[in-house]
């Protein structure tokens, strides 16, 4: 059953990028290039767009027992809607990905990433770059 293998605990995301690079005292561009921090730091920033783009009345971070993730769930005019951010300039098409298409029946998975690639991972998955992303909605 699904339900026994969903994880219960929430995930915390730092949706102000400033904030966590105060937290962790980056003041320079190159400062957080170098940080093992700068892939969440870019997660949150893109989590934020995406949210503000979209404003779902219902969003999650979703996970199960066996190690599957996924970012954000967004249910929207009757839609599952799955975001996965990934700090690369191609994102591969992975195992937790496609747990989530399966086990949430998604209707579709965007693949949030810096670069400016916009390409189908799989039947239902497509990687699309956050500027493009923003300009489309």
């Amino acid at each position: 059953m699904l339900a026994d293998r969903q994880v219960k605990s929430p995930k915390i995301y730092l949706r102000d990028s400033g904030i966590l690079h105060h937290l962790i005292g980056l003041e320079t561009e190159a400062q957080l290039q170098a940080h093992s921090k700068v892939g969440s730091s870019w997660e949150g920033f893109a989590l934020e767009q995406v949210l503000r783009q979209t404003r779902p009345k219902q969003a999650y971070f979703w996970a199960t027992q066996g190690g599957a993730e996924l970012d954000l769930l967004v249910f929207k005019e009757g839609r599952r809607l799955g975001y996965e951010f990934k700090y690369a300039e191609r994102p591969q098409f992975t195992r937790s990905m496609r747990v989530a298409m399966e086990d949430l029946r998604l209707d579709e998975l965007l693949v949030i990433s810096p670069g400016a690639v916009h390409a189908s991972l799989a039947p239902g998955v497509t990687v699309i770059g956050i500027e493009t992303f923003a300009s489309d909605r």
